[in-house]
């Protein structure tokens, strides 16, 4: 193993931490795995990992896992960490029996569960605890039966506490009936998640008394001075006063970051460096999926286009970049052409840019190119988060878009947002910001991804207009750790009654300073363009600061389903309402 990590800065020596996490990269310390088995080569039969057909038996267990030097008990399926490659076939029937034998006293609980997510299915099938079954006891097996009526790239995971964060989920990939719009030779999963040494309750409770606890990055006597002789010291101290007011940090990007995690590429760390073979000149499909609890991470592969060809496991008109960012939850396919050399790298850095996971495209085991460094990290600005006002005791700001301009429509609020002690600020000026890359990604010289270049290569599945708009606000107060919709917490609220059958818009408004990716259940969320015309179809909507999005919902999907944030810990924290489609 080579004692140096390549830049495009030169050779950097890695630290303990980092040189540790390679000795063990492996993961299962069962098989000692100091190396990374073979790649996930869809198109190989045999291939460890990979469990294809009708039929399966998935068992939940823990797992000795040593990412960092220390050995931990993960939640595995099977004993694997990510839990097996599932490989459907659209129009089939799927059997799963999924057994629960987690030990006896385990710090991840006795009841267990899998959601299938993105996967349309009858409600007893979604596998959410309290909602749709019971859970799975332990030494219960659970038969999960449905017919499967889509094809892509999407996951499952734990719904059941904390376990999701403990290393329960896994891909899914599911072959069309139909020939798919695109040519590939090779067909990869690459699996982005975060693994944490803490007991996420542990880790949780942790959020909930300091919740910038990660945040190493706050601003100093240097940053003023520098920021006051760019911008100017009254437009300087009007900044600092505005931020203080809120009692928040303008590095505040996401909860728990890199100080905390260990990023892992298909249950490797970086220097366990997992590979996809390719041969010169082939198309190589990737299917990205981010199977983290708390990350977004922006991705790329330096000296590679990509051109992204699905979305949340949904045909998109084709459109090719060099980089994308990637929402706890969402999936992307890419196409890409290796050639000229004999290695590329897959990097991934969090938002924060606080850390990193990366692997290789090679045409041979072993081989490395160089790593990028870490981006600098971002600001967030107030034209970032649309803030024209605070909902406490607050201080009117003009309302502004991501481009800085002033916007004439002032944002109204519901009323359990006002004196609400769990809502610590508001949005005025709220825009779509579809053509918005994201925090961290303007202008870096690169072509990158957003919503706008996201065009399904379907029209409206649905066809009629909504008869009806829902509009939801996000919200949380960050000192306290708390979060919701309207300012109210899951346990404080009645389900959203949708009626059978029905097309209606749902409009959420992001109030906080944080990006939330909003899941509904059992249903496609058909986001809008800014005229209110069908876009894009996905399963996950990201919700970055101070945007409003609107999307269309079929009420196809009878039953009780879970709608909230994938960001785990935000769930957990309240940001989750439950909604009931009723005849």
């Amino acid at each position: 193993m080579s004692s140096t990590l390549l830049s495009h800065d030169g050779p950097r020596l890695p630290s303990r931490r980092r040189f540790v996490q390679g000795i063990a990269a492996g993961g299962a310390v069962a098989s000692l795995g100091l190396w990374p088995g073979p790649a996930w080569a869809l198109g190989t039969r045999g291939q460890p990992g990979v469990l294809s057909g009708t039929e399966f038996d998935l068992v939940i267990g823990e797992t000795p896992m040593n990412f960092t030097g220390r050995t931990r008990a993960a939640v595995t399926v099977n004993g694997s960490l990510p839990a097996p490659l599932l490989r459907w076939r659209e129009g089939t029937t799927v059997n799963l029996r999924v057994s629960n034998a987690l030990p006896a006293g385990s710090i991840h609980g006795h009841e267990t569960s899998i959601h299938w997510h993105g996967i349309l299915l009858p409600a007893n099938m979604d596998g959410v605890p309290g909602l749709s079954f019971a859970g799975i006891g332990r030494g219960e097996t659970y038969h999960y039966r449905f017919t499967v009526k889509q094809a892509g790239t999407y996951w499952y995971h734990s719904h059941s506490a904390f376990q999701e964060q403990a290393g329960l989920y896994g891909p899914l990939v599911i072959d069309p009936v139909e020939p798919e719009p695109f040519a590939f030779d090779r067909d990869y999963v690459v699996m982005l998640t975060d693994w944490t040494d803490l007991d996420p309750t542990a880790l949780f409770a942790r959020l909930k008394k300091m919740s910038d606890y990660d945040n190493y990055y706050k601003r100093t006597v240097g940053d003023f001075v520098r920021d006051a002789s760019k911008e100017g010291l009254r437009a300087t101290l009007a900044d600092r006063g505005m931020w203080g007011r809120m009692r928040m940090t303008p590095t505040d990007l996401s909860d728990v970051n890199g100080n905390t995690y260990t990023y892992l590429m298909n249950g490797t760390t970086a220097l366990g460096n997992w590979t996809g073979l390719f041969r010169s000149g082939e198309k190589v499909r990737l299917r990205f999926i981010n199977g983290s609890s708390m990350t977004h991470f922006d991705v790329r592969i330096p000296g590679l286009k990509m051109t992204v060809v699905a979305a949340d496991g949904q045909y998109v008109h084709p459109v090719t970049v060099d980089e994308f960012r990637i929402a706890t939850a969402e999936t992307y396919d890419v196409i890409v052409e290796p050639s000229g050399q004999d290695a590329f790298t897959i990097f991934a850095q969090d938002m924060g840019r606080t850390g990193h996971v990366s692997g290789t495209l090679a045409v041979r085991e072993g081989l490395r190119a160089p790593v990028p460094a870490l981006d600098a990290r971002p600001i967030l600005r107030m034209s970032d988060m649309g803030h024209g006002g605070m909902g406490q005791g607050g201080h009117d700001m003009a309302g502004m878009d991501h481009a800085g301009h002033a916007m004439a429509t002032m944002q109204q609020h519901p009323a359990s947002e006002a004196g609400n002690p769990l809502v610590d600020m508001q949005t005025m000026a709220p825009v779509p910001k579809l053509e918005d890359p994201g925090i961290g990604l303007r202008d870096n010289g690169r072509t990158v991804l957003n919503y706008a270049m996201l065009r399904s290569a379907f029209d409206d599945p649905d066809g009629r207009e909504p008869g009806r708009e829902i509009e939801l606000h996000l919200t949380g107060h960050m000192e306290k750790f708390a979060w919701g919709f309207d300012g109210r917490k899951f346990s404080d609220v009645e389900p959203l009654r949708f009626n059978y059958g029905e097309r209606l818009r749902i409009v959420l408004v992001n109030d906080t300073m944080m990006t939330h990716p909003i899941h509904l259940h059992g249903m496609w969320s058909d986001l809008e363009d800014e005229g209110g015309n069908f876009h894009v179809r996905k399963h996950t909507i990201d919700m970055p600061p101070g945007s409003r999005r609107s999307y269309r919902v079929r009420a196809d999907a009878l039953g009780q389903w879970a709608y909230h944030c994938h960001l785990l810990y935000h769930m957990e924290a309240g940001m989750m309402r439950q909604v009931s489609v009723e005849e």
